[in-house]
C-alpha cells in the first residue's frame, strides 16, 4: 500500500471498501485532494478502480474554533442520491456508504473537470457556464419545493446552524455592532424558513466545469429550508471575484445576471418573487461575511479592497435594501472608481 499518512486513518477505511469488493487492499495507491476546509478528501486506485473518498472532520480547518456533527456525511450522500434522479448526471454517483466510519466513497469525475473557481480566478467569464450553474440550482430548487418527504429526510437545520448561519451572519454580526440586529434578525429568518432542498454551498469551487457538463460536489451542508441562501451565495462569489478581477468587474457582474435569469426561468412566478424578495439583503450580508466571518475568501487579502467591501455593504444596507438589478448596476458603479 503506497498512500502517503493523513490525518484520515485510511487502513480501515480501504479493507472496508476491498471486503465491499471495489477495491483491491493490496495495490491501492492514494492521494489527498483539496478542496474544503470540513473534510478530508482521498483519491484513491488499485490499477483498475478509481474512488473518491470522503470524511467529515469534527474540527475545520480554519484559524477560529469551528466545529460540526460528522454525521452531516451521511446527509451528503443523501443529496447526492437524490439529486442524481432528480437532475442525472448532475452529481459524482455514490458507490459505497459507511455509516459506522462516517465515509462515502463515489466516483472520480476525471482530468478533464476543474472547478469553476479556478477559470474565475483567472478572469475567464463565460457565460454558458453561469447558465448551466443557475439551471441546475433552479431545477433542485424546483424539484423539492415543498416537499414533504424530502423535508424530513433533510431536516437538518441544527447543522446548518453550526456551518453556515453561525459562522457568516451571527460572527459578522459580532464584528460589526452598527449592523448587529440586521444580521441576527436575518439568520433567525433562515432558521424558521423552509421551502427546498438547500446545497449549503453552492460556489463555484464546488462546481466541476468540463466541456458540456457541469457537476456540483460538496454537498455536507444539504438542508431542506430557504432557497434564497443558496442564490445569494453563488452570487456572492461573483460579486467578490468582480472585486478581484477588477479588469473584468464588469463581466463578472453579468455572470450573476445570467445566472440569475437562467435560475428564475425553472421556477415559478410565485416561487421567483420570495427568492426575489429576500436576496438582494441576504447578498449583501454575505458579500460582507466573506471579509469579516469565520470564512474569508484567501484572494481578497489587502486592507483596501476588503475596506471597499465594508463601505459598500454598510452603505446598502443602512437604508432599505435596492432590488438586485439596481444593485448589482450599484456594485458595477463602486468598481468602476479607483
Amino acid at each position: 500500500m503506497l498512500y502517503p499518512y493523513h490525518a484520515m486513518d485510511l487502513p480501515p477505511i480501504i479493507q472496508e471498501l476491498a471486503a465491499a469488493g471495489l477495491l483491491d487492499a493490496q495495490r491501492v495507491t492514494g492521494r489527498p485532494l483539496t478542496g474544503g476546509v470540513s473534510s478530508d478528501i482521498w483519491l484513491l486506485e488499485d490499477g483498475q478502480s478509481k474512488l473518491v473518498v470522503k470524511q467529515a472532520l469534527a474540527q475545520l480547518r480554519v484559524a477560529a474554533d469551528w466545529r460540526a456533527d460528522v454525521g452531516r456525511n451521511m446527509v451528503e450522500h443523501r443529496y447526492l442520491k437524490l439529486v442524481d434522479k432528480l437532475v442525472p448526471g448532475a452529481v459524482p454517483a455514490v458507490r459505497y456508504v459507511s455509516q459506522a466510519n462516517h465515509f462515502f466513497a463515489m466516483e472520480y469525475l476525471g482530468g478533464d473537470f476543474a472547478p469553476w473557481k479556478q477559470h474565475l480566478l483567472a478572469g475567464e467569464a463565460d457565460p454558458r457556464k453561469a447558465q448551466q450553474a443557475g439551471e441546475l440550482l433552479g431545477a433542485i430548487h424546483a424539484a423539492t419545493w415543498r416537499d414533504d418527504n424530502i423535508r424530513a429526510a433533510f431536516d437538518t437545520t441544527d447543522w446548518f446552524d453550526q456551518l453556515r448561519l453561525d459562522p457568516y451572519l451571527r460572527a459578522t454580526a459580532t464584528a460589526h455592532p452598527a449592523l448587529h440586529d440586521q444580521f441576527m434578525a436575518e439568520a433567525d429568518r433562515i432558521a424558521n424558513t423552509r421551502l427546498s432542498l438547500v446545497h449549503g454551498d453552492f460556489s463555484p469551487k464546488n462546481l466541476m466545469v468540463a466541456p458540456g457538463r457541469l457537476v456540483v460536489i460538496d454537498c455536507e451542508v444539504a438542508w431542506f429550508g430557504d432557497p434564497t441562501f443558496d442564490v445569494a451565495f453563488l452570487l456572492n462569489h461573483m460579486m467578490l471575484k468582480a472585486l478581484h478581477r477588477r479588469e473584468h468587474h464588469a463581466a463578472m457582474i453579468d455572470l450573476a445576471r445570467t445566472a440569475w435569469d437562467a435560475y428564475q426561468r425553472k421556477l415559478s412566478t410565485e416561487q421567483t418573487e420570495i427568492v426575489r424578495s429576500n436576496l438582494p439583503r441576504l447578498l449583501l450580508m454575505l458579500m460582507l461575511a466573506r471579509i469579516d466571518g469565520k470564512s474569508p475568501v484567501e484572494y481578497l487579502t489587502e486592507e483596501g479592497p476588503r475596506q471597499r467591501v465594508r463601505r459598500f455593504v454598510t452603505k446598502q444596507l443602512s437604508s432599505t435594501a435596492l432590488p438586485l438589478q439596481p444593485l448589482l448596476s450599484a456594485w458595477d458603479d463602486e468598481l468602476k472608481n479607483p
